[in-house]
């Protein structure tokens, strides 16, 4: 009996994703709740697990663009576990037998055949037909594009695939070595040979999340009404809190006490301090948020990811610092999910971690505010009349003008700046 392996519904807005990888090889025996593949959508990236023990077979090839509640793959239940490796090691270290004299030799059994003879079922011979589905979204498009026949091709790949190395070394094929010695024989022309451009470029689709990640700062940047205020903070106070109190915090709590909590927690101050940053524009309307849920921007290697620590006004230093290495640690895995993104009132980029001095970050649709955090630096500043060495970072405050007038905009980055620099303001409530 076999098993099918469907893609999940994932969210009311997600139809299809790409299906970036299988995390196993297939006719490999699979564990029920093995994660077997990988799914990118638009929004995230998702593991699938396996629902059952068994042989799996695919039916999508990794680049393949699949339909929600498409069959991907089937596991044969009725197939057995293969041995364990201890008996199999018996089986290799089993000593030969010593012939008898005068006996004739036997030939010696391969252990490569005794493993085969392990398996559950036997291999299919393999086939090397070039076939339509084999063909990964680049390949496909490549061979439309170039009008190339993909029986005259030769695959490389796996199984004799065709992969784009294979088609684009089909339509710019080597150079013959004879031709040097037939222009030999002719009069002596400079003739200008345009580069390959299969050779200067790489052509490949975008990704989902990197789609909907450009579809999103398009629609910010045409929808919203975009202006960027700036200030600058000595984080000198925020700095000699952490050397003081870091053991004990990360004794008491087992993560360290970073910056990002400190800002998460004077975000919220200052949004209590001026509540028109906490809204939003809904069709003719104005939400104004009484919570806040503040996201914070993530990098992966696919995509920036905006998780979010919901009810942060009733969050300790602790629990938005562990939140904060949980959503990393998600991230880093493919394990964020949608739930994990939706919604939120404002959020916190910090460039600063990627060596950024400035920047004007672009807002996250609806919300009206994001504040980006940059580089510290030890510059000269002025303190009570002498100029001193100081730990600075800008601050950068883009808000939706439409919704947020200059005044509100540059009194909520004051307040940020008064509560990191004075970080018992935090503690008190002024």
């Amino acid at each position: 009996m076999s098993k099918e392996v469907i893609i999940p519904a994932l969210g009311e807005s997600i139809t299809s994703g790409i299906l970036s990888s299988w995390k196993v090889e297939e006719g490999s025996y699979v564990e029920l709740d093995q994660p077997i593949y990988e799914l990118e959508t638009d929004k995230i990236t998702q593991e699938g697990l396996a629902d059952a023990s068994g042989i799996i077979k695919f039916l999508a090839q990794e680049g393949d663009e699949v339909e929600i509640g498409a069959t991907i793959a089937t596991i044969d239940e009725s197939a057995d576990a293969p041995s364990s490796s201890g008996d199999a090691e018996k089986t290799e270290e089993a000593p030969a037998p010593v012939p008898l004299p005068g006996a004739k030799p036997e030939m010696s059994k391969s252990p490569v055949l005794d493993e085969v003879k392990l398996e559950p079922t036997p291999s299919p011979e393999p086939d090397n037909t070039p076939q339509e589905p084999g063909y990964s979204p680049a390949v496909r498009k490549l061979l439309n594009e170039t009008g190339i026949d993909p029986s005259t091709i030769k695959g490389t790949g796996k199984d004799g695939r065709i992969t784009k190395g294979d088609v684009l070394k089909a339509q710019n094929p080597p150079a013959s070595k004879s031709a040097p010695v037939a222009a030999a024989s002719q009069p002596a022309e400079t003739v200008p040979v345009a580069p390959s451009q299969g050779d200067r470029v790489t052509r490949r689709p975008l990704t989902p999340i990197r789609r909907k990640i450009a579809s999103r700062l398009v629609e910010a940047q045409q929808t919203a009404a975009i202006l960027t205020t700036f200030n600058e903070v000595d984080l000198s106070a925020v700095m000699a809190l952490r050397k003081a109190h870091q053991d004990a915090f990360v004794k008491a709590n087992g993560v360290k006490l970073g910056f990002m909590s400190f800002f998460v927690k004077a975000v919220v101050h200052a949004l209590k301090a001026v509540p028109g940053l906490n809204v939003r524009i809904e069709g003719d309307q104005l939400i104004e948020h009484h919570y806040y849920d503040i996201g914070v921007a993530v990098g992966t290697e696919k995509g920036l990811v905006v998780p979010v620590l919901r009810d942060c006004d009733q969050m300790n230093f602790a629990q938005i610092e562990q939140g904060i290495v949980g959503y990393a640690e998600k991230a880093r895995t493919g394990g964020i999910t949608l739930a994990d993104m939706q919604g939120g009132c404002f959020t916190i980029t910090n460039g600063g971690i990627y060596g950024s001095l400035l920047s004007t970050p672009i807002i996250n649709p609806p919300q009206s505010g994001i504040l980006g955090m940059h580089s510290i630096q030890e510059r000269p500043v002025v303190r009570n009349g002498e100029i001193v060495a100081r730990p600075m970072m800008y601050l950068a405050l883009s808000y939706d003008h439409r919704v947020v007038d200059g005044k509100e905009a540059v009194t909520f980055l004051v307040k940020i700046k008064e509560a990191i620099e004075e970080p018992a303001r935090l503690a008190l409530g002024i």
